[in-house]
C-alpha cells in the first residue's frame, strides 16, 4: 500500500493522546486544518529533533487555523514520558492498538518493523489531503512545503 495522495479523502480516526484523552480527526475538521506527523519512535534522535522543531516554532503549527498531531505506534505512557521530558505541548497520539491501524490507513506503516514511516499529511477542513511528504527511515523531513500548502489552503500560517 502506498501513502495517500494529495486530493484523497483522509480516513477518520480516534486515538488517545499522551494525557489519555481521545482525539478524533472528524471533530477537528471543518474548523481548521490538521497536520498529521507520523514518526517511528519516541525517544529516538531524528524524531526528537523533528518534534523539537515543531515545539520551537509552535505558533506556525498550532493556531486558530491549524492544529498539529504527532502519531506513532508507541504506547500512550511512553508518549507521556517523552512529552514531559521534551516539553511537547501538542498532542502526541498513540497508534499502539490495534497496532499501527491509523498509520496503515494512511499508507505509512512499516509492518516488518512495527513502526510508522515519516509520513506528513496536511488535512484540509474538507477532510482532503492538501499536502503530503513521506521520508524514508533515517531521513529527517523538511517541513517548509507545509507552510506553502497551508497558505494555499487560504490558511495563512502566521499566528492570529
Amino acid at each position: 500500500m502506498s501513502a495517500l495522495a494529495v486530493g484523497a479523502h483522509a480516513p477518520d480516526f480516534t486515538l488517545r493522546d499522551q494525557n489519555g484523552r481521545d482525539v478524533t480527526l472528524s471533530e477537528q475538521l471543518g474548523e481548521r486544518a490538521v497536520l498529521l506527523v507520523f514518526y517511528p519512535f519516541a525517544f529516538s534522535g531524528i524524531c526528537t529533533g523533528e518534534l523539537g522543531e515543531i515545539r520551537d516554532d509552535l505558533g506556525r503549527f498550532e493556531s486558530d487555523r491549524v492544529t498539529t498531531w504527532a502519531i506513532s505506534c508507541d504506547p500512550m505512557f511512553s508518549l507521556r514520558a517523552w512529552a514531559d521530558r521534551e516539553g511537547y505541548f501538542f498532542p502526541l497520539l498513540s497508534d499502539f492498538w490495534p497496532h499501527g491501524a491509523v498509520a496503515d490507513s494512511y499508507g505509512v506503516l512499516d509492518e516488518e518493523r512495527g513502526m510508522a514511516l515519516r509520513g506528513t499529511f496536511l488535512v484540509g477542513p474538507d477532510a482532503r489531503i492538501a499536502w503530503s511528504l513521506v521520508n524514508p527511515t533515517g531521513q529527517a523531513r523538511d517541513l517548509s512545503g507545509y507552510h506553502e500548502a497551508l497558505a494555499a489552503l487560504g490558511q495563512d500560517d502566521q499566528p492570529a
